[in-house]
């Protein structure tokens, strides 16, 4: 059991695939991976043999994969660990972003390890690949009740928060070199910071 995590070498979104989920809450983390994308000019291209989209890029120097299962949030986690087996990557060295119930719209939160907060993708993939792996929660709300959950995440953001969402990536894309260079404390000062924008 690994006590800290490597310096990020994959970063895999969670998300549903398909127009009609595009815009909804559990495809915060498929977010990530294109606002990325975009910022470093990558393309991310289909690939059978990895089922999912990928892109290769390069930050500061150190290489960096990302990774858009083709599979459903729920089920990811068998996808999500073939794709680190075949680029050769441990599962200390994988960062997940995904939707979190549990903090705000516009918080982030960067964390290595532990359970999975009833999150049904972050269990799957525990199940696969272990769970000492850096996980980056994007807050998108809760509904207020427990019932009402399943409902609420396959449901679209209201524009206002969709925006926030979109300001708390923009904060993380400010610091993926700090990813790659293994400097979490600083991404995690910058995003736990009770008094920034993703507070």
């Amino acid at each position: 059991m690994a006590e800290s995590g490597d310096a990020v070498r994959l970063i895999a979104g969670l998300g549903n695939p398909g127009a009609e989920y595009a815009r909804t809450r559990h495809n915060a983390g498929f977010w990530l991976v294109d606002a990325l994308a975009d910022r470093l000019g990558a393309h991310l291209k289909p690939s059978r043999q990895l089922k999912g989209e990928t892109a290769s890029v390069e930050v500061e120097g150190h290489p960096l994969r990302l990774f858009k299962p083709n599979s459903y949030v729920n089920v990811s986690g068998a996808t999500i660990a073939a794709a680190c087996r075949y680029f050769r990557i441990p599962a200390s060295a994988l960062l997940v972003a995904h939707d979190d119930i549990d903090l705000p719209d516009g918080a982030a939160r960067l964390k290595f390890s532990g359970g999975h907060g009833g999150h049904k993708g972050i269990r799957d993939l525990s199940q696969h690949l272990g769970k000492d792996f850096w996980r980056l929660k994007l807050g998108v709300g809760h509904p207020g009740r427990a019932s009402e959950v399943v409902g609420y995440v396959l449901k679209p953001l209201s524009s206002s928060d969709r925006a926030a969402v979109d300001q708390a990536v923009q904060q993380v894309l400010e610091h993926v070199g700090n990813l790659v260079e293994g400097d979490f404390q600083n991404i995690m000062n910058a995003l736990h910071d009770p008094n920034g924008p993703t507070g």
